[in-house]
């Protein structure tokens, strides 16, 4: 028999619960203080708080709980939800001048900028993705609730490091890469992930001992089963998801280089008076 523990962790929520409100005050009633604002769109508002709810799914609702201390699949849906699904909703909701502010007070912008440089971004978010997986850290971060704090916020950190360069809110103080520059970026992302993926999707043995020992929620679902499923979700179902990001960079890229193509023609015709 297994107990789902359904009880959102306070301190997670008051935090969430805070942030929100914190976005919406910024962003409405003390935005004219903030210097060089601008109205914030009820749809890029509807964007954050979408993330904010992304958020709450995965460290607050009993996702949290499976993750925890039953099934590894579920550890990797909530990682797969913070990393490709919350943070990329929060930059898209996060307005340009916001970020800039942020950056400025906090004298973190030539730290943030240095830190867009293709090979940080992608080697401190894998490094750290891939430590944390490795069974001796994996297993003391799950029974330290210090730790596996520090795990997420890990996360979370190195994972806006790595979406910066493509959905940078703020494109004047932090460039996003060229079209290309993106393209490259993103194919070089789906290596370290499928090598991850497909090393626990092939695993001959069981790795994580909390796994093994928990009461099995599915019957049919043996611990080893159970670890394969979870790679196989990070190594299929995350491959799938940059291989659509890159259709989709390759669509406005593509279409803007054939508007400058355009552009360029026009201007190279000769003039008749």
């Amino acid at each position: 028999m297994f107990t789902l523990n359904a009880t959102p962790p306070i301190g997670i929520v008051l935090g969430l619960v805070t942030l929100q409100i914190l976005y919406l005050l910024v962003t409405t009633r003390l935005r004219d203080q903030v210097p060089g604002s601008q109205p914030v769109a009820n749809r890029q508002m509807w964007l954050f708080s979408e993330g904010i709810f992304v958020l709450f799914l995965a460290l607050a609702s009993p996702l949290q709980d499976l993750s925890d201390n039953y099934l590894f699949t579920a550890h990797m849906v909530q990682h797969l939800l913070l990393v490709l699904v919350a943070l990329p909703l929060l930059l898209a909701g996060t307005p340009g001048w916001l970020l800039r502010g942020v950056l400025e007070r906090t004298r973190l912008l030539p730290v943030a900028r240095a830190l867009r440089h293709p090979v940080a971004a992608l080697g401190i978010f894998n490094v750290i993705f891939l430590f944390a997986h490795a069974p001796r850290l994996y297993e003391p971060a799950l029974g330290n609730e210090l730790l596996h704090a520090l795990e997420h916020g890990l996360f979370l950190l190195s994972g806006l490091l790595f979406w910066i360069p493509i959905l940078s809110p703020a494109p004047d103080v932090l460039p996003r890469y060229s079209g290309l520059g993106q393209l490259v970026y993103i194919f070089a992302q789906t290596v370290p992930s499928s090598l991850l993926g497909a090393f626990l999707g092939l695993a001959a043995t069981p790795l994580y001992p909390t796994y093994q020992m928990a009461p099995r929620i599915i019957p049919e679902l043996s611990a080893l089963q159970d670890q394969q499923l979870g790679g196989l979700l990070m190594w299929v179902g995350g491959s799938t998801y940059y291989l659509v990001a890159l259709g989709i960079v390759f669509y406005f890229w593509a279409r803007d280089e054939s508007a400058a193509d355009r552009r360029d023609a026009v201007r190279a015709r000769p003039h008749v008076p």
